[in-house]
């Protein structure tokens, strides 16, 4: 979660007098102590949910994986995502007859957006590379994807097969052999024709229905009764309890990332339009409650202009509730003094969106580092990237941007190294590997390739062929 800000300057959630909380960076130039804890909070905030939810997502873990399919089916019933008919599990059949399902117009979109990220992935793809260290000493660093990987995608409240495409297109296009979706149903118990009829258009091996923690269960430990196999890695993003899950079974299977709240930063100063940024901003917000959306702006007129449009575009929002408590709780503008100040501020921050509208606009785009996916100038809303133009919208949040990237091929494999030596390939670092064997009291080491090196003492001696 987010931490919370100090309470001076709290936004209020009304339309009309909306006022979002502010940070002004000259302030904490010179050390006001609040100034100073309000930027500190914003930029480690942290991506790990609350000890409590840890605590909770352990537990359904736990009993999910002493209990199986049955922990899932019963934690589905006390906290919501299974089916009306219990069914954890949807058959190929299912899927193909929701894919057979879809309207002209759903499937004209689905298919250009399955293209382009698969267009992009492709450009992703590893290749095996072989060095010779030395004569008779190569190297061989093999590219091989996994086996079977979970992915999980967020439903519910809403469904979102944007993320579905996300999540398996680059699986496809990696070489996994089997890939495994978990989604929640709705509050009616019902999961989304349109889910439904991407995972048929991608053909994936299986779909189980749930959420939260008993779907990373479910990915991580198998569904026995189902016949459903443990995968090797779990991707996708999702709420605390799907994020706490992923933490926890990080020992047993991998994961892509921990991802907390979805977040959007906007980086503006004239001549950018304040409409168009206060669009960004509620395009952000729109995400949830919990999701933070921050203005950073050398310009306090642009950013009153801007604060003036949320007002009036949230008046007219359908989801205007969810975006008053979002702008609300977690809304910001950052005064900076300079664009120095404010890039300074980004890349501390690391952002998970980042939208760029200054002059001079590529220069400036060069100097941000940290961030999961930018969107360079007025033309590019964050929403072109979470459905259409190919990259991937599954990005580190929480300040993971400093230290991750975003989703990608590279997730769906591994590295193996493969370490070909001669016999004189190993007598010109025998030298250098007994003598840091002998300097770490690893004497086996040592003797592992002296004895080795021995002169063969008969013709039956293993030694005596050269290889």
């Amino acid at each position: 979660m987010t931490a919370p800000a100090p309470a001076a300057g709290r936004a209020t959630a009304t339309t009309s007098t909306l006022r979002l909380q502010r940070l002004d960076l000259r302030e904490v130039a010179t050390g006001v102590p609040t100034a100073v804890a309000h930027r500190g909070a914003l930029v480690r905030r942290g991506a790990v949910p609350d000890p409590g939810v840890r605590e909770s997502a352990r537990q359904t873990l736990a009993d999910v994986r002493e209990r199986g399919d049955a922990a899932v089916g019963d934690a589905n019933t006390r906290v919501g995502g299974g089916r009306l008919d219990g069914r954890l599990l949807i058959d190929a059949a299912e899927l193909r007859a929701a894919r057979d399902g879809l309207d002209k117009r759903t499937r004209r979109a689905l298919d250009q957006a399955i293209r382009h990220v698969a267009r992009f992935a492709e450009t992703q793809r590893p290749t095996s590379t072989r060095t010779e260290i030395a004569p008779g000493i190569e190297i061989e660093r093999r590219w091989d994807p996994l086996a079977s990987v979970g992915a999980y995608v967020p439903g519910g409240s809403a469904p979102y097969p944007s993320s579905l495409i996300m999540t398996v297109v680059p699986a496809r296009v990696a070489g996994v052999e089997r890939v495994v979706v978990a989604s929640p149903a709705d509050r009616d118990g019902v999961t989304d024709p349109v889910l439904l009829g991407v995972a048929g258009l991608l053909e994936i091996d299986a779909f189980v229905v749930a959420g939260g923690a008993q779907a990373i269960g479910a990915l991580a430990y198998g569904l026995p009764d189902a016949g459903l196999a443990a995968v090797d890695r779990i991707v996708g993003p999702g709420n605390a309890w799907v994020t706490a899950a992923k933490i926890e079974v990080c020992g047993e299977v991998g994961i892509d990332l921990p991802a907390g709240p979805s977040e959007g930063l906007v980086l503006a100063a004239p001549p950018a339009e304040a409409r168009r940024v206060a669009l960004d901003l509620l395009t952000q917000a729109e995400h949830g409650p919990d999701s933070p959306a921050i203005l950073v702006t050398t310009d306090a007129d642009l950013a009153d202009a801007v604060e003036r449009e949320v007002g009036v575009l949230l008046a007219g929002a359908s989801r205007r509730d969810i975006l008053a408590r979002s702008l609300a709780e977690h809304g910001r503008i950052v005064l900076a003094p300079d664009l120095d100040a404010a890039i300074d501020f980004i890349n501390d921050y690391g952002p998970e969106h980042l939208s760029v509208d200054v002059e001079p606009l590529e220069a400036t785009v060069d100097r941000l580092r940290n961030a999961g996916s930018l969107f360079v100038g007025p033309w590019a809303p964050e929403s072109a990237g979470d459905y259409a133009t190919g990259a991937n919208h599954v990005l580190p949040t929480g300040g993971l941007a400093r230290s991750s990237g975003a989703l990608a091929v590279e997730t769906y494999g591994k590295f193996v190294q493969v370490q070909r030596i001669s016999r004189d390939g190993l007598a010109s670092i025998a030298e250098t590997i007994t003598t840091l064997a002998e300097a770490e009291g690893l004497l086996v080491h040592r003797d592992a390739v002296t004895r080795r090196l021995e002169p063969a003492t008969s013709a039956d001696d293993p030694r005596a062929i050269e290889r």
